[in-house]
């Protein structure tokens, strides 16, 4: 009798999992005959743009000397940024030409700078200004006319590459000539000497130099 008990007991138990079992597989039927949803395919990744490098001169200066170290390695003063800028702006970002940014600004000349098409710019240091005497730069500061004639005196048409200044001579734009020489990396432009060479900008080549050139009276 217990027996019996217990196997009556247990039919209903099979016959609910008999009929669970049976719900779950046409739930699977249902599933499996439906449409996938729409998933990104592995197989054939989408092509992204090809972005191409912009034609800059940074692309084919490579800049030398040992004042390059003072040029922020990123950020508008870099050598990137510059190449970026016109010279006069690009000249702005640069520690190390405060002084000369100054004078530019006084003679009036950043926008002549900035529209001039393909220039060779001699940029002096702060340390180059610094070696004229104080009551001396002072005055020549305050003189427009003398001050635009020692700033155009940097200034020479062309981009020149340093093959360009081994052994040459160039009219500048204040009229004058300016004789440069060397090879490597170690230029003179007249008395002064390459301190970073070969620097791009939108529309000039910098060579920045440690003295002020001065042109003959």
């Amino acid at each position: 009798m217990i027996t019996n008990k217990r196997a009556t007991a247990t039919l209903p138990l099979i016959a609910l999992a008999v009929s669970m079992t049976m719900s779950l597989s046409a739930c699977g039927q249902t599933d499996a005959g439906a449409a996938p949803s729409a998933s990104p395919t592995s197989s054939a990744p989408s092509a992204s743009p090809s972005v191409s490098p912009s034609a800059s001169p940074s692309a084919a200066a490579a800049p030398f000397g040992p004042a390059c170290s003072a040029v922020p390695a990123s950020g508008e003063g870099s050598f990137t940024g510059m190449a970026d800028d016109p010279v006069a702006t690009a000249a702005s970002n640069n520690p190390v030409l405060s002084t000369l940014v100054t004078a530019v600004q006084k003679a009036g000349l950043a926008d002549t700078l900035n529209a001039a098409d393909g220039v060779t710019v001699f940029a002096p240091t702060d340390d180059a200004f610094a070696k004229i005497p104080k009551k001396t730069l002072d005055k020549v500061l305050a003189d427009k006319e003398a001050l635009t004639g020692i700033l155009t005196y940097h200034v020479v048409q062309g981009r020149q590459t340093p093959a360009d200044l081994a052994n040459g001579t160039f009219t500048t734009l204040q009229g004058g000539k300016v004789t440069t020489s060397g090879s490597g990396e170690d230029y003179r432009v007249g008395d002064a000497k390459v301190v970073c060479g070969d620097v791009p900008t939108r529309n000039a080549t910098v060579y920045i130099i440690d003295t002020v050139l001065m042109p003959a009276k």
